[in-house]
């Protein structure tokens, strides 16, 4: 939600892409513009469902990052500190009022439920 406002606050954008496994970064910057056009919705079905809206981005650069802190560190792998997970990051925020380890063990069905 916080991207979507500053979409339609100030349309400025940029993305990383990273590919696991790859030490490529791909960076975009541009404008961004949410829109609602069913025709361009229509692109974008999956499973007879589509988006309300679609964000449609028009780029005014595009380049390689630089890749030297993953050279540096390496996603993943035994070096990689531990992250806490999404229920962890929940439960510490409601001060025990979702059950972490419940909706972690829960999120992969539920997800794969309601992803489309």
């Amino acid at each position: 939600m916080d991207s979507l406002r500053n979409i339609v606050e100030d349309g400025r954008v940029s993305c990383v892409f990273m590919v696991p496994g790859n030490n490529t970064v791909i960076r975009l910057n541009g404008t961004a513009v949410l829109s609602t056009d069913p025709d361009l919705l229509g692109q974008f079905e999956q499973s007879g469902k589509h988006p309300t809206t679609v964000i449609v981005v028009t780029l005014s650069e595009i380049y390689k990052q630089c890749s030297r802190a993953l050279l540096r560190w390496p996603l993943g792998g035994e070096e990689s500190p531990k992250v806490p997970t999404p229920g962890e990051i929940l439960e510490a925020q409601t001060k025990g009022r979702v059950d972490g380890p419940a909706y972690d063990t829960a999120w992969p069905d539920h997800a794969a439920k309601t992803m489309w």
